[in-house]
């Protein structure tokens, strides 16, 4: 029997703690899951791709079986195709988040049929959390340390570190 194999995606931009959650339980289900970077060079990030998977891959480094990757550009398809993935771990929040992914799991479905959405609800702690919402607290220098892995806090003080 092969391996099962998983892509969570995300931009991770910042990753918080939700995310890690989620992909801790994910972790559970896979004998290997990629958390894979997605990425558009056209969109300018808060955090570059470079600090993106610095960060995810410390918040990450517990996890034996999971592999950080990017991608820039390129189908969640294409990319768990290339990978062997049987299926796609998405995590929702809210039923704005089922929405969205509905949406997304019906061309997913239609480009490969062959592979599976796994949805995981958040727990209700996380569910108030969002990277866009993170975004906006450090703008404003609000303490975020709640709502993000310490690898977010590490590369924002690396940040205020190389402007000074």
């Amino acid at each position: 029997m092969s391996d099962k194999i998983g892509l969570f995606t995300g931009s991770f931009d910042p990753m918080t703690k939700g995310h890690v959650d989620l992909i801790e339980r994910a972790s559970r289900l896979f004998d290997k899951l990629y958390v894979g970077i997605f990425y558009n060079r056209e969109k300018s990030g808060f955090f570059t791709i470079e600090a993106r998977e610095r960060i995810v891959k410390e918040a990450l480094q517990h996890l034996r079986n999971v592999e950080v990757i990017t991608s820039q550009n390129e189908l969640a398809v294409t990319v768990a195709r290339r990978l062997g993935t049987q299926a796609f771990v998405r995590g929702l929040r809210n039923s704005q988040d089922l929405d969205y992914e509905a949406n997304m799991n019906f061309f997913n479905q239609e480009l490969a049929g062959e592979m599976e959405t796994i949805f995981l609800l958040s727990k209700p702690v996380y569910q108030h959390i969002s990277s866009s919402r993170i975004r906006e607290l450090i703008a404003f220098q609000q303490d975020i340390a709640a709502y993000v892995p310490q690898s977010v806090i590490k590369e924002l003080e690396r940040i205020n570190d190389e402007k000074n």
